[in-house]
Formats: structure tokens, sequence, C-alpha cells
């Protein structure tokens, strides 16, 4: 491995390593011959500089940190694509990891971050999320963070997200419009955010077009909101409720896992109940019948918060007061087959 150093290109040429060192980073008082000589030695010798020596001296990484709860779900990684464009334009190198929906583990990622001095964090937090020391205590040490889709609240940093509420809200409006009475809602845990506001807008349009809320009607999905949660949730709703007709998924992959419990029990999707999902994973239009959903923007949630962030770190350079911003970008129902069914309404 090659490892020039400034003290070979200075002896190469017969000149100071100042000088070379001031040729290299373009100083006026370096004349262009002397930096044309500088910098085609430094090529010929194949000169790397020390990033480490220049991140000290200019107290940045040039490295952001990005934590997630999971790397193969659809979303997640349109979200890493606009992160990674976004830093890759802005000169940025990216650190991923993956919280895997833990506690433990994210407070571990953010310690580790924070030890590796990256320049700003990017979370979308853990289901078990309901502590956020970790978090403040980095925004303490003058490490910006941005959250994105799974958010605190009660943490004072810049967010972008959508308007889970307002998306569920649609969705049930949307099934109830088409004529569907009994609507099931498989909702996520308790503790993450858009989970809450997911059932609370499933919630305000029954409410809003005087159906009445049944909590029987709603099944907590355990397992990650993942395929499985659908899937197992389908066979008890099918036990507990066999007149249902529509189910509000949290997520696609919930969605999925009801599809597929239907198709293996042949029950008829959306002849005998309607599927609505959330999010818009590519799978939704693999699954037969093709799930209608809703569009979640995970490209632009991710590149929207990397600006935010390299934007905030800039700022904290040079002494700028950072604004804490909350980005809500919109969303719309993907309408497929797992919803066409006409009812006549009474």
């Amino acid at each position: 491995m090659n490892d020039t150093k400034l003290i070979d290109i200075a002896s190469a040429l017969g000149i100071s390593v100042t000088t070379v060192s001031k040729a290299l980073k373009g100083y006026t008082d370096i004349s262009k011959t002397t930096r044309a000589k500088v910098i085609e030695m430094a090529d010929k010798m194949n000169y790397m500089p020390n990033s480490v020596a220049v991140n000290l001296r200019t107290n940045e990484t040039k490295t952001i940190g990005v934590i997630i709860p999971a790397t193969v779900h659809h979303f997640f990684s349109s979200v890493l694509n606009g992160i990674l464009e976004e830093a890759e334009k802005r000169g940025y190198l990216v650190i991923i990891l993956q919280s895997s929906e833990k506690y433990e583990l994210e407070k571990k990622q953010v310690a580790l971050l924070l030890q590796k001095r990256v320049d700003g964090i990017l979370m979308s937090l853990s289901n078990e999320t309901d502590d956020f020391f970790h978090i403040n205590e980095a925004i303490r040490k003058n490490t910006p963070v941005v959250l994105f889709d799974k958010i605190a609240k009660r943490v004072d940093c810049s967010k972008v997200v959508i308007n889970d509420m307002k998306a569920a809200y649609d969705a049930v409006t949307y099934l109830i419009e088409k004529g569907f009475k009994k609507i099931a809602h498989f909702r996520g845990s308790y503790v993450p955010q858009n989970s809450i506001d997911r059932f609370l807008g499933y919630k305000k349009a029954l409410e809003d077009h005087n159906i009445k809320y049944d909590p029987s009607l709603v099944y907590v999905c355990d397992h990650n909101t993942d395929f499985e949660d659908g899937y197992e949730n389908a066979e008890k709703l099918m036990a507990d409720h066999k007149d249902v007709d529509a189910v509000f998924a949290v997520t696609d992959l919930v969605a999925i896992g009801i599809i597929k419990y239907f198709n293996d029990k042949k029950i008829k999707t959306p002849e005998q109940v309607a599927v609505f999902g959330f999010s818009n994973w590519f799978m939704s239009t693999v699954i037969s019948p093709k799930l209608t959903t809703i569009d979640q923007p995970g490209y632009d949630i991710g590149y929207r918060a990397a600006s935010i962030l390299i934007d905030e770190i800039a700022q904290i350079k040079e002494h700028i007061p950072v604004v804490h911003q909350i980005v809500e970008l919109p969303t719309h129902i993907i309408e497929r087959e797992s919803t066409q069914r006409e009812i006549k309404k009474k």
C-alpha cells in the first residue's frame, strides 16, 4: 500500500513541506507554476491526504450515521436510496445501522456513532423506544439528529414525516364510501407514534361516518408488523367476526399476510373481505389480488431528511442558530384489486 507523505513530495521537488501543503490547499501565495508541479508530483506518487488529520483539523468527519429498524423493508430501502443520493452529492459518507426494532440495540448504536464522531444522525425509532435520553444526549453533545417516519414528539429536533392520521383516515373513508361497514384494523404496537396515529385515523373515520367503533375489531401486531402478524391475526379475525367485510392494515407486509391467509382458506378478496395496506411496497403489485394501499414517499423522506441534517451540520459549524423544522410530505391512495368490489348502499 502506498504511503506517500508530504515530505516525500517536497524532497522530490526540492521545496519545503510547507510549500507542498499550501499548494495542495490552493493558497494564493503559491505560484500557479509551483502548484501545478506539486499536483503533478502528488498524482505521480499516488498521494492520499490523511483524512484523520484533516478531520481533527476541521472538527468534522464528513460522515453521517443512519439508524433504521429494518433494512429488508421496501420502505426503508427507498428511504436509504434518498439519503445516500443526497449525502453523496454533498460529500458525505453514510454509516448504516439496523436496530432490529430493539431499544437497547438502538441505544448502543447511537453511542457507537457518537464514538465514531459522526457529524450528525438520522433515525427512525424502534418499536420498543419509549425513552429518549440517548437521543437527547446526542443533541446535547452538539450532534444534530433528524428523525423520520417513526418519531418522538418529545425530542426537540427536526423531523420528516407524513400525516399518518390523515392517511389512515383517508384509507378508511375510502372503504366506507365504497360501502364497507364492518372494517377491522390490524394496528402496530402501542409505542410507535405512527402506529398510534394510524389507529386514531381509523377510529376517527368510523366515528365521522356514524359507524360505532368496536375495539374487538382491532388486532395488535406483535411481530414488528410483518407478514406473520397479518397471517395469524387474519385467522383470529375470521374466528371472531365471520361477517367482517374489510381490513385496514398498518403496513403492506401485514396486508400481504392477510391476503395469503385468505387465499389459503379460499376466502375471496375482495368479494368476501377487502384488504387495504399502507406504504406501497413493491410486493403489493405482485400479490394476487394486487393490493390497494397508501403510497408513502420513502425516497423523498430520505432525501429531505439528509438535506436538513447536512444543513444543520453546516449551521452548527458556522455557529448559526439551528431552527428545527417539521417537514410533512403528502401521501395518496393507490387503488388496486383488493378493494375493487362495489357494494350497494342501503
